[in-house]
């Protein structure tokens, strides 16, 4: 008699609600993806100093040992997550297979929202919902992926999303979800165990002694209620081992757990006869039979005294540490949060029983039992972080500031990779990540099951693609990589950003930077515009201002370092302000600075009526058919260009002409361009494709795709 509560119901069906919802077709993350080799392991990993990431670390801070031995980096990255963005812009997967795939993506994260509504107390599970829903929306970026569970729940019912629209919809119309003091059951389990064990006065047998079934339906609820969740937690693990290799998160919203251990008292002798599995002992004439006594005379009750003995003998400590093993094992940590705040009592004054207290059974629990219980509670949770990588939100009443905590650790990490030295054994291997600057704390995963050298051989075999359809799988992403971005202009905004950045023709590093004002925005009278490129220490490394002409709707702006700055992640800050404004508007955008000579990004130039028939740049990419369009890329030398336009599927249009030049700025910045009149599309989206020839070094060719929309 299986119990599913209307939270689990929701749960499920707004997965799947999601996951088969209208919207426009995920796109693969922009990123080169990460080798798959047999051999090849990737490790993510989280340092931090003073319970704060560290930025700004190179791959010779690592160290990487496979069961102690020294491992070579072969890859490394720098991954910082930006959340808060439109629930628009996030690419939302179309089917459970997508979301499967996206969660494969090694740049994505991948989390879970486990509802522990066992033992999270009414009230509780009110309060902290704006807390949880504020902290997925600032962890959650654009490629990442959230699914939600509770213990009524297969691990294989959870579904991904990338919109916390729909969390929030599920928390917003089960606010009170929690059922751990909840008076009115809606287990049927539960109410069978009542009617099986009604805790009434003791029963005299015919031998003279007593049975007291008082006390035993409660106890039989809260175990079965504990082994419900871990047994749910240990299939979602399992599950998650199977969803991707790297670090998975289960954000666990629970009061924590006992652990309960074998208890013989409740295996005791009830209603006259030695409990057996399904078999009793009529105590007036001594023999065995599958038949109740008389005095069991309710139907469920076979049922009812074979969970009576396993709940009795369950050891759910010994679960909990396998638990804790098959964790690291899957490379899943978890962040336990205690929605009750600062707890004094664990225990509710006249909590919920069943008939008379069980015999000695005070009505209030003593303080010190109950103090006892509260640290057994809360132990549980910081025992399933610390030995998982986590963080436990454990007492205390500021759960913003707590789940602050969790967006922090999770919103830098560094992504290494490396070609494993040991053998396909099918054996678990350990890892241990280093850092070699002092005081840096490292959390990374604690190993993983290498495969079969037999069962890669078998694997390849069958499942190797043609050269053909890799290249073809191959280019389907990179060109939906270059039309992802499009979906973020389905909303207006009162400042739009767009970036390059690239090396001139002398080796200086540069950011160029357009900003389009919203319709909202007042520029008729021109203004002034502010730029800085800060780096991961929050160091301005250049800015640049711009005066903005009377009646534009744009301005662009060039950022030069003074001196040279190191390849890697930065920040944009743009301040805007027209003449006729009270206030100005700010925005930042993030850029990567490739190493030399190697450009990021393009720049987009608009021609049509509404700029009075001049080139002009613009951060919004969706044209109208009268309009011209130039796109340029910053190129570090001379070599041969060529362009063509293509579709959304990455057809060439070759009955449309691009023309494609080179051009050289006064500051000595170079770009390549392609250029194209737009009557000839129709409404939808499309890529300009920019091609430089292979360079007299030796560097092969270099490709460009950017993408565009046509509108009405």
């Amino acid at each position: 008699m299986g119990r599913v509560s209307a939270l689990a119901v929701v749960v499920a069906a707004a997965s799947i609600l999601a996951a088969q919802s209208p919207t426009s077709p995920a796109q693969p993350s922009p990123a080169t993806p990460f080798k798959t080799e047999a051999n090849y392991v990737r490790v993510d990993v989280y340092p931090t100093h003073d319970g704060q990431p560290v930025t700004d670390l190179s791959q010779a801070d690592f160290e990487i040992l496979e069961d102690k031995t020294p491992q070579k980096i072969d890859a490394f990255e720098h991954v910082t997550i930006r959340g808060n963005l439109p629930q628009d812009t996030r690419r939302e997967p179309n089917t459970v297979g997508e979301a499967r795939a996206m969660a494969q993506e090694a740049r994505a994260r991948v989390f879970v929202l486990f509802l522990d509504i066992n033992h999270v107390e009414i009230e509780a599970s009110r309060r902290i919902r704006q807390p949880l829903i504020d902290t997925l929306d600032r962890i959650i970026g654009p490629d990442d992926l959230v699914g939600v569970m509770t213990p009524e729940m297969s691990a294989r019912d959870v579904t991904f999303a990338r919109k916390t629209t729909t969390i929030d919809a599920i928390l917003s119309r089960h606010w009170y979800w929690g059922e751990r003091d909840r008076l009115n059951a809606v287990d049927p389990e539960q109410e069978a165990y009542k009617a099986c064990y009604p805790g009434g006065y003791p029963v005299s047998c015919p031998d003279g002694t007593f049975d007291d079934d008082r006390g035993v339906a409660d106890e039989m609820i809260v175990r079965r209620q504990e082994k419900q969740t871990l047994d749910a937690l240990e299939d979602l693990v399992g599950f998650l081992r199977g969803v991707r290799e790297e670090r998975k998160a289960v954000i666990a919203i629970s009061d924590g757990w006992l652990l309960y251990r074998p208890d013989p008292s409740l295996a005791r002798k009830l209603y006259c006869h030695i409990p057996t599995a399904g078999v009793y002992v009529d105590p007036r004439s001594g023999k065995m039979s599958t038949k109740p006594p008389d005095n069991l005379d309710d139907s469920n009750n076979s049922s009812c005294e074979r969970d009576r003995m396993t709940l009795a003998n369950i050891d759910d400590e010994q679960q909990y540490r396998r638990l804790l093993d098959e964790a690291n094992r899957a490379n899943t940590s978890f962040y336990p949060v205690d929605p009750r705040g600062l707890v004094v009592f664990d225990t509710p004054v006249g909590g919920n029983t069943t008939g008379l207290p069980p015999p000695g059974s005070p009505t209030i629990t003593p303080p010190s039992v109950d103090a006892s219980i509260l640290n057994s509670r809360l132990t549980s949770l910081r025992t399933l972080a610390g030995a998982t990588d986590g963080l436990a939100i454990v007492d205390t009443n500021n759960l913003a500031a707590g789940m602050e905590r969790i967006v922090s650790d999770l919103s830098s990490y560094y992504l290494l990779g490396y070609y494993s030295t040991g053998r396909l054994d099918g054996k678990f291997h350990a890892i241990t990540v280093r850092v070699k600057r002092p005081g840096v704390q490292v959390r990374a995963r604690r190993g993983f099951l290498a495969a079969r050298a037999g069962d890669v051989n078998t694997t390849a075999a069958r499942t190797a693609p043609t050269p053909e359809a890799s290249a073809a799988a191959e280019e389907s992403r990179t060109v939906a990589s270059a039309i992802a971005p499009l979906s973020g202009y389905s909303r207006e905004l009162p400042l739009r950003l767009l970036a390059a950045t690239g090396w001139t023709a002398r080796g200086t590093p540069a950011v160029w930077v357009v900003a389009e004002g919203g319709r909202g925005e007042d520029w008729m009278g021109g203004g002034d515009s502010n730029a800085m490129l800060v780096d991961s220490q929050g160091t301005t490394v250049a800015s640049a201002h711009a005066a903005i002409e009377p009646g534009a709707r744009s301005v662009r702006l060039t950022l030069m370092p003074s001196g040279p700055i190191a390849p890697g992640a930065y920040e944009v800050r743009v301040r805007v302000k027209g003449a006729g404004s009270a206030t100005a508007t700010n925005d930042v955008t993030r850029v990567s600075l490739a190493a030399p000579p190697v450009s990021t990004g393009a720049m987009f130039l608009r021609r049509g009526q509404t700029t009075g028939n001049r080139d002009t740049p613009t951060a919004d990419l969706r044209f109208r058919r009268t309009e011209h369009l130039t796109v340029e890329v910053p190129a570090a030398s001379a070599d041969p260009v060529r362009a063509r336009l293509l579709d959304r599927t990455g057809k060439p249009l070759t009955a449309i002409p691009v023309s494609a030049a080179t051009r050289v700025d006064a500051d000595g910045a170079r770009w390549d361009t392609a250029q194209v009149s737009l009557v000839p599309l129709g409404v939808g989206d499309y890529v300009i494709e920019i091609v430089r020839a292979a360079a007299d070094d030796g560097a092969g060719e270099t490709r460009t795709l950017a993408g565009f929309r046509i509108v009405p």
